[in-house]
């Protein structure tokens, strides 16, 4: 597993998200709390997968690219805003990293995987579960990233 490169793409939003300065979000798109809502999300989604291939349990995961806005709404009002939502995926991605650090030969487990990234990615079978984390590290995490760099003026 490349986990260091995960970290990397981590360390890489929570910098952004740290400099902040992000204006309104185009008409349709999440606002930068938003988004880190959703990587929070996903975060918690990717750990419960994780820990069930660690546990040898049968997962499927499901990673729209939508998650229905009340909920992320609901999630950035308890978060208190972007400093505490920075707070969440500081706590989120070094919990999924940990977790990933732990796979091993665990990441060729094949995991029921439905994924959806705009028009870029579509997975509706099953994947090792190394290769999802790879598709989380490598497009899932850099499209947010650009999402937030578009959002300061």
């Amino acid at each position: 597993m490349e986990v260091d490169g995960l970290r990397q793409a981590y360390d890489a939003l929570l910098t952004e998200i740290d400099v902040g300065g992000f204006g309104p979000p185009p008409t349709g798109r999440y606002s930068a709390e938003q988004i880190v809502a959703h990587l929070v999300t996903s975060d918690e989604l990717m750990s419960e997968a994780t820990e069930a291939v660690l546990a040898g349990s049968p997962y499927a995961f499901y990673e729209l690219d939508e998650i229905h806005r009340p909920e992320l709404d609901a999630l950035v009002a308890e978060a208190g805003g972007l400093a505490g939502l920075a707070d969440r995926l500081r706590r989120s991605s070094d919990r999924l990293v940990a977790l990933v650090a732990r796979l091993g030969a665990g990441a060729d487990t094949p995991v029921e995987t439905h994924l959806r990234e705009g028009f870029d990615l579509v997975v509706d079978e099953p994947l090792p579960w190394g290769r999802v984390i790879d598709l989380h590290t490598r497009v899932h995490l850099p499209r947010h990233l650009t999402e937030l760099r578009t959002l300061r003026p």
